[in-house]
């Protein structure tokens, strides 16, 4: 019975001497102001990425051909369009794209290098964008036909 006592007296002393001090009094106002900023971006939504194709055909090409190609890339959202990464299915395709944010109403591009050698038949090849869209990772593809070397 003591100890319960005792345990009720140090407990509601605790209670006391923590609510002693004002809670609003440790806001920081600069941290209040960065928040609503970003609660205004946040509001605005996720950028959307337009392409203005999906699929680039190369048609018909010779073993050991290298075909260069672009994607445009479209911001149609509100906030800037963030491209952090873009990943080719294969060794063969190397992407190059727009490293800067993507103003809304902007276009950026996605350039590819496909290098058909040793690659005969036909080709379906994919790249994954990486990007701060609602849906995050996006895919385009390559596709045609490589004919054998004469």
């Amino acid at each position: 019975m003591k100890r319960i006592a005792i345990f009720s007296v140090l407990l509601v002393s605790l209670t006391i001497i923590s609510c002693k001090e004002n809670a609003t009094a440790k806001i920081d106002e600069a941290n209040l102001e960065s928040a609503k900023e970003r609660d205004e971006i946040i509001s605005l939504g996720s950028p959307i990425m337009e392409f203005d194709t999906m699929e680039y055909d190369f048609g018909t090409i010779k073993e050991g051909e290298i075909i260069d190609g672009v994607f445009k890339v479209t911001n149609k959202g509100k906030v800037d369009l963030v491209i952090t990464a873009v990943q080719p299915s294969c060794g063969c395709t190397t992407p190059d794209w727009t490293k800067d944010p993507i103003k809304p109403g902007e276009s950026g591009e996605i350039k590819f290098s496909f290098n058909s050698n040793g690659r005969v038949g036909k080709q379906h090849k994919s790249i994954t964008i990486t990007s701060n869209t609602e849906k995050v990772k996006e895919t385009v593809r390559l596709t045609g036909t490589v004919t054998a070397k004469s």
